[in-house]
């Protein structure tokens, strides 16, 4: 059987305490598979950030187990976080503006590379294909319109072939057609290359390219219809 790219069990993450606690990830279970795209929806302060940081590395939860491609990140040492979010996960995030503005397209996709220190089975230039940027490759993001910012961003986060692609409210700054063409383009991308993808939204017209969907509401995860 594939190895799961992410298990949350029984995942809890508390702010504050006494009658002030707040309970931002509440026993989250959730198991995501090579290939799968899924999303996550729910309103403002939910607890979907919560949740990518978690997924990410980024956040250690209070209680609960965390396994990024098969290895378990619970109580692991700074270094180690560091380096299961370099070989193991891709980060999409929700500004488009994250993009460094003297690098070319291309070069957004070197720079990544290098600080990665490998490339996945795709070359740069077929990856600026696959999202439709490949006219656009010598062009900085001053001259690209959103949309196009937010291809070469998932572009970087895949290139170096990762197990899990996390992605932050994709569409907040789009157009319903450019949204819909994003994650579509997410989906395939998943599906195609056998990543694992994790997608926060508060769009529901958007998840219609998505294998499974969850709500969260109040911190608590449960399966959408």
């Amino acid at each position: 059987m594939t190895t799961p790219a992410l298990v949350l069990d029984d995942v809890r993450v508390s702010y504050g305490d006494g009658d002030s606690e707040v309970h931002a990830l509440d026993r989250v279970s959730m198991t995501v598979h090579p290939g799968e795209f899924i999303a996550v929806v729910g309103p403002s302060g939910s607890g979907k950030s919560t949740l990518l940081a978690v997924a990410g590395a980024l956040t250690t939860p209070d209680a609960g187990h965390v396994r990024v491609a098969g290895e378990e990140v619970t109580g692991m040492a700074d270094a180690e976080l560091a380096r299961i979010r370099r070989e193991h996960i891709g980060f999409v995030f929700q500004s488009s503006g994250n993009l460094p503005s003297a690098l070319r397209a291309r070069d957004q996709l070197e720079l990544a590379a290098r600080v990665l220190g490998r490339r996945g089975r795709r070359s740069n230039d077929e990856l600026l294909a696959a999202v439709g940027m490949q006219h656009r490759a010598g062009h900085r993001p001053a001259t690209l319109s959103g949309g196009e910012r937010q291809r070469i961003g998932i572009a970087r986060a895949l290139v170096g072939g990762p197990d899990l692609l996390l992605v932050d409210e994709p569409t907040a700054a789009l157009d319903r057609q450019r949204s819909h063409e994003i994650v579509r383009l997410l989906a395939d991308e998943c599906h195609e290359l056998g990543v694992a993808g994790v997608m926060v939204t508060h769009d529901l017209e958007v998840i219609e390219y998505c294998d499974r969907v969850y709500q969260m509401v109040d911190g608590r995860l449960t399966a959408g219809d």
